[in-house]
This record gives structure tokens, C-alpha cells and sequence, in this order.
């Protein structure tokens, strides 16, 4: 299949972004502004970004155990590597753990599939409408099995930025058999400590101290706005960067990663994502002030200048997510976690013309 090579940065170049992001807008549906809520454990910050469109009577449940103080003093009680792990199921009196005392059940609003990342509800076995409380972070793609058993688990949230850094090593942890919390991840708690009846201290658990996290309304701070329209790239990298355009009346951003090369790949070199025949990876989010979170979209099929059809992510946002913040209208930071490729970390990223940067000034001051 012949490849199409665009050499960066001309006008021709400006002009396809504006296409390019017209296009992703169209293909995809314009989302709402998100939420999201902050998990703080000993082990570094979770935030997580809530799902409300696709699960809005499971979202308005975590809120009210959160807003009801439900959530305080609550831990990890369930980590199986590979797999999840569990909280929002006890709370911690010193040593001693109480169950959380629930509402009444929900319906089941299975929609998403619960790939590495995704935070879903816990419920009883043969059971679709029992979740309360408890909820799971999914440390691997475990769609097979949780979205054909039970109902399918409802994914309400999923984890944005560097958080699965946390999670992951909440999973690496030692795990201790208690009798009532078999799994328990324990931290600075050994094995001759249980074997020896030592009881755990507050300390040993994995607390999770969870809040909404409000979006700022510092009249201060950087709010995204269309100066920062432009052509961005890591300096240490060449050949490579992304388009990103800024829809303030919309509340969306749209970014494009690119790559071109001097040689071209060879005509049957296939275009999966993360493989050498790859070229563009396409995301699309919500303007949370200084940042976003964006759904990945991976398209396939299609010829150029043909009415073939073209195959979007469906659903939105199941290949990954990407973060975009800006501090200011010079740099900004991109992080990526892709579960389908198993590919997760940060970028710094800068303009690589200045052009529109006293826009993005003038903006600011407005």
C-alpha cells in the first residue's frame, strides 16, 4: 500500500492540521467534561478520571460514598498481581479493620471493557446488579474474563497520567494471608511478623485517602487556549512530534503524533500500532484548565481519496489515554499509557515555531 510522507513544517503542514482536527472532531462525539477524583496512598497519588457518560448511576455512587466520608480511613485490602487490585471494602481503627457500611445496590452499566487501567465495581458472584463499595483497578487487560462473566463489571473510571507507576507498585508488594483480608498488600511487614502473630500498625496498610478533585478556578493559572495551535516536539527526537489544536468554545483539544522518514517502509510493512509501519496515532479530550485527558483513537481500513469505510476505536478511549498539560505558552507534557502495546511514560514537549505564542500571551491576559 503506498505510503504518504508529509515533511514538516510548511504551510501546507498548518493547513493539515486544521484538517486533520476538523476530521477527528467529526469521526468522533464531542464528550463532557470530565471529573476526576484523587486516590493518596503511602506509595505516591492515583488520580483517576470518571467515566460519567458511560457510567453515570455508578459514578454518582463512588461520589456519594466519597462525599459521605464513607471512603476515610479505607485501604487496599486485595492485590493479585497480574490481575487487580481491590479497595473500598473496610476501614482501618488502628489495627483493627471494619466492614463499610453500604448503600443499597446499583444497577449494572457494563459498557466499557476493563483493559489494563481501568477502574471497575466489585459485586457478589452471579450477581450483576450487587455492587456497593468496592471497586478494582485492572493491572492487565482482563477483558476476557470480566466482560463475560457476571454481567460483564461496569468500568466507571480509569487512571490517567503516571498513576499505574503507583499501581503497580502497590501490586508488587508482599502479601500477608490474613484470615479475613487474604491478599492484603503490606508494606514494611514481613512474613516472620505474621508467622509470629505481630499484629500490622496503620503504617503496614496501604491507605487510600480519597477526594474529588476539583478543576482550579485560579484566575492565575494557565487555561488552554488556541495560541497553543502548532506543531510541538521533544528537541531531542527528529522526525517525529505532534499537531495540537485547541477548540476553546467546544472545551476539546485534539492532538496527532507523527512520525515521517527520508526512507520510506516497505509497501507491505503492516501500520499496527507501535509497529515500524506505523505513521499516526490520533487523541481526542475534554480542556480540564491547564490540561487534558484524550482518548486514543486508531483508525484502520480506508484508501485515500476513496468512500471506503475507515474502523475508529470503539469505545472511545479502549487503545489508551494521553495527558496533555501546559504550564505556560512555550511547554508542554505529554503522558501516555497505551495498555494495547504495553507502553506507558512522558513527554516534554516545545513549539517548534514561535509564531503563535504571542497569540497564546494575548489570550492569557483576556
Amino acid at each position: 500500500m503506498p505510503t504518504i510522507n508529509i515533511h514538516l513544517f510548511t504551510p501546507l503542514s498548518r493547513t493539515l492540521i486544521t484538517a486533520l482536527a476538523t476530521f477527528i472532531l467529526l469521526a468522533l462525539p464531542v464528550m463532557a467534561k470530565a471529573d476526576t477524583v484523587l486516590l493518596e496512598t503511602p506509595l505516591g497519588d492515583i488520580e483517576i478520571e470518571l467515566l460519567k457518560d458511560d457510567a453515570p448511576n455508578t459514578v454518582a455512587n463512588f461520589l456519594s460514598y466519597i462525599e459521605s466520608g464513607k471512603y476515610t480511613g479505607s485501604f487496599i485490602h486485595r492485590s493479585e498481581p497480574g490481575f487487580v487490585i481491590q479497595g473500598g471494602g473496610y476501614t482501618l481503627g488502628g489495627s483493627n479493620t471494619n466492614f463499610i457500611f453500604t448503600f443499597e445496590p446499583i444497577a449494572n452499566e457494563f459498557k466499557i471493557s476493563n483493559t489494563r487501567g481501568t477502574v471497575a465495581m466489585a459485586k457478589v458472584s452471579n450477581s450483576p446488579d450487587s455492587a456497593t463499595s468496592q471497586w478494582f483497578i485492572n493491572l492487565a487487560d482482563n477483558s476476557q474474563n470480566l466482560d463475560n462473566s457476571n454481567g460483564g463489571y461496569t468500568v466507571f473510571a480509569r487512571v490517567i497520567g503516571n498513576g499505574m507507576e503507583v499501581v503497580d507498585a502497590i501490586s508488587q508488594l508482599a502479601i500477608m494471608p490474613f484470615p479475613k483480608h487474604p491478599e492484603l498488600p503490606v508494606i514494611g511487614y514481613t512474613i516472620d511478623d505474621f508467622n509470629n502473630g505481630k499484629p500490622p500498625t496503620e503504617a503496614n496498610f496501604v491507605t487510600t485517602a480519597v477526594s474529588k478533585k476539583d478543576v482550579t478556578t485560579d484566575p492565575s493559572s494557565f487555561v488552554m487556549n488556541a495560541g497553543l495551535n502548532d506543531a510541538w516536539y521533544n528537541p531531542i527526537t527528529t522526525g517525529q512530534g505532534f499537531f495540537i489544536t485547541v477548540f476553546p468554545d467546544l472545551g476539546v483539544v485534539s492532538l496527532a503524533w507523527f512520525t515521517y522518514d527520508t526512507d520510506l517502509p516497505a509497501e507491505d510493512e503492516t501500520a499496527n500500532l507501535g509497529s515500524p509501519g506505523h505513521r499516526w496515532l490520533t487523541a481526542l479530550g475534554t480542556i480540564e484548565g491547564d490540561m487534558a485527558v484524550l482518548d486514543i483513537n486508531i483508525a484502520s481500513g480506508g484508501l485515500f481519496d476513496t468512500a471506503s469505510e475507515i474502523q475508529n476505536t470503539d469505545p472511545p478511549g479502549s487503545d489508551g489515554t494521553i495527558t496533555l498539560t501546559f504550564a505556560d505558552c512555550y511547554a508542554g507534557l505529554v503522558e501516555y499509557n497505551i495498555p494495547s502495546i504495553n507502553r506507558q511514560g512522558s513527554v516534554p514537549i516545545q513549539r517548534v515555531a514561535t509564531d503563535n505564542a504571542a497569540l497564546c500571551e494575548t489570550l492569557r491576559g483576556e
